[in-house]
């Protein structure tokens, strides 16, 4: 049996990971790998959610298994965070996930059950693993534009020119922020754009919403999901608490599913809840329990969106820092779109073999495409990045 395995590709991030672990270099930069990281180089636990462990780990009697879908009280905090005001509850299905990568994977599974020709449409670029798990299942996709190599910004033309061939029952994956690997998001006007687009073809969005609170703010980087979701019948947010809670170990996300009438929510919510049997069975519930306890704590969510409002200046800070480097030292402000961007990422534009020469003559560390997680600077290290990046000739 095993010895007819084959050996997969290695993943390009994790190999370059291990690229950078074994450089010995001093003052090397890891600009690869998506994980936000403070001024030191740490990814730090959260204020609110130590304490929210010691209170757990007080009153805690039990590990006994939760609900199948996950712990209710979660879901509808989750459910607050995401959609606020918005949820039509009565509609709407909620499924306790392993990180938002399991909520994404189980949204495909969803929907394939529901429309065994489904196509996911995916923008061009999108998160390397959202192809890889579509690869993995078998699920027939499509690429639309999205990203303007020459502009840095959104193809928003050639986005809604492509969308267009979305046919009733298909699945339109969308970024909610903070666009992954690009870092150029939609406008609410767009997102508008894109909502009268999915009523006339009748196409069922697919939100990722994985960096809530990272771009623009709490509530603005929900703007564009919650838009959508109000005028869409059928609907799915995957939801990740990774980044704005920084308990990427944990594992913790949420699918919520909107369906077009209260009839066929409780179809929907059991299908959600048998998908969770068949793949890990109970989700877990550490994570989602510290989420929680944070968001029905009026202190412990003050003090969360306190420290998480100030990791987001701080990366803003850091891009406008580092296209004020370049803008002196090219006398151009070709690279001001870095400062326009938002979230961890942006992708410079930077060709494989400009990429590679950074990392042989300065140690700096990105994934091929160019895309460097902004999080993985501070204000010393910024200008040895711009000065590499012209040295780069990009």
């Amino acid at each position: 049996m095993f010895a007819a395995l084959k050996a997969q590709a290695p993943d390009k991030i994790l190999a370059l990971m291990g690229e950078f672990k074994a450089d010995t270099r001093q003052g090397k930069i890891d600009l690869g790998v998506g994980v936000y990281k403070d001024p030191t180089g740490l990814t730090p636990v959260m204020r609110a959610v130590k304490k929210a462990e010691q209170r757990i780990w007080e009153a805690e009697t039990t590990k006994a298994y939760t609900a199948l879908a996950g712990e209710p009280a979660f879901l509808n905090a989750m459910s607050g965070m995401v959609l606020a005001d918005g949820i039509a509850a009565d509609r709407t299905a909620m499924l306790s996930t392993v990180g938002g990568t399991g909520a994404i994977r189980q949204a495909l599974e969803l929907a394939r059950m529901g429309n065994p020709d489904v196509t996911i449409h995916i923008s061009d670029p999108t998160w390397p693993n959202h192809l890889s798990i579509m690869k993995f299942m078998g699920v027939p996709f499509v690429e639309y534009r999205y990203f303007d190599n020459a502009t840095r910004g959104v193809d928003f033309d050639g986005m809604i020119e492509d969308l267009g061939r979305a046919k009733k029952g298909d699945l339109i994956l969308l970024h909610g922020c903070c666009h992954n690997p690009t870092g150029a998001n939609l406008t609410l006007d767009q997102w508008g754009a894109v909502a009268d687009l999915l009523e006339r073809t009748g196409a069922v969005p697919l939100i990722d919403l994985a960096y809530q609170g990272f771009g623009d703010g709490l509530e603005e980087d929900a703007a564009g999901t919650r838009l959508i979701v109000s005028r869409a019948p059928e609907a799915m947010v995957a939801a990740s608490c990774s980044k704005n809670f920084g308990i990427y170990r944990e594992r913790t996300g949420v699918l919520l599913t909107q369906v077009e009438n209260p009839a066929a929510r409780d179809v929907t919510q059991g299908t959600m809840a048998f998908l969770n049997r068949q793949t890990y069975s109970f989700p877990p519930d550490h994570g989602a329990r510290i989420v929680q306890t944070i968001l029905d704590d009026a202190e412990l969510k003050a003090d969360w969106m306190a420290e998480l409002e100030a990791v987001r200046q701080g990366m803003l800070a850091l891009r406008e820092q580092l296209a004020s480097e370049l803008r002196d030292l090219t006398g151009t402000d070709r690279f001001d779109f870095i400062a326009r961007h938002r979230g961890m990422f942006s992708r410079l534009g930077a060709t494989p073999e400009q990429v590679a020469r950074m990392k042989d003559e300065a140690a700096i560390y990105m994934v091929g495409d160019s895309r460097l997680n902004i999080a993985g600077l501070n204000d010393q290290t910024v200008p040895v990045l711009a000065r590499a990046i012209v040295d780069a000739g990009v």
